[in-house]
């Protein structure tokens, strides 16, 4: 099996909660999430390719006007761009785009996981493979009291009513920052993760991912104040 890492890059347009979300200016780039993105994909040299799959126009545009030969470009068919497109339909639109390899499966909306952060992850997922790990996915601990059905998840009331947060079993909540699987996991298993994955934790900061209108502005915020670098 190759080792080639190629990242798939869905980036629909017509947002529904942030209008133009991937596009729209951001922090002072003009061509906002895109832009970020791509710079960070394309400058993190344990990338091989970036696959970006889009019906917007203009971002077809902005991609294409950078030039660049590791950018892979196709414009995604109307069927699996609607807010109805489920992830287990993309799962198969990313198999049938990278057939081969392994696939990095990241989002604009993560605008701090940078270069770095992508070479780190990449590194370390093929360290993980060695330990019998099939697949990696980044996540953020949260340490604090979790319940679920009238009971708490992570600690046990009988033993300690109200323990200290930091003695807290941390649980792992899925921040989408980025998921890393051989392509023929994706054929094996219709999954970006495996039976194993390697869960790669990442601080609040890294991890933060735009969703909301109000995250578009916390976002710019924490540039503005120094707190993270695109």
């Amino acid at each position: 099996m190759t080792e080639k890492v190629t990242c798939f890059l869905p980036c629909r347009a017509g947002s529904q909660r942030v209008v133009k979300k991937n596009i729209k200016p951001f922090a002072g780039y003009e061509y906002g999430l895109i832009q970020v993105k791509l710079h960070q994909l394309l400058a993190a040299e344990t990338i091989d390719e970036v696959v970006l799959t889009t019906n917007d126009d203009d971002i077809l545009a902005y991609a294409e006007s950078l030039g660049d030969t590791r950018l892979r470009l196709h414009r995604r068919v109307e069927e699996l761009s609607s807010s109805e497109t489920s992830t287990d339909q993309l799962v198969a639109h990313a198999l049938e785009l990278i057939p081969e390899g392994h696939i990095l499966w990241t989002h604009v909306t993560s605008p701090f996981i940078t270069a770095k952060h992508y070479n780190d992850v990449i590194q370390s997922y093929f360290k993980q493979r060695e330990q019998g790990y099939d697949s990696l996915m980044t996540t953020t601990k949260i340490h604090g009291f979790l319940w679920q059905d009238e009971q708490p998840m992570n600690y046990d009331r009988a033993i300690e009513k109200w323990p200290r947060t930091q003695t807290l079993a941390p649980v792992h909540e899925v921040n989408s920052g980025a998921f890393l699987a051989p392509a023929d996991l994706y054929r094996k298993l219709d999954d970006r993760i495996g039976r194993r994955p390697y869960l790669y934790a990442m601080d609040k900061f890294t991890s933060f991912d735009i969703d909301w209108p109000e995250d578009f502005v916390i976002a710019e915020c924490l540039v503005e104040k120094g707190l993270v670098t695109p």
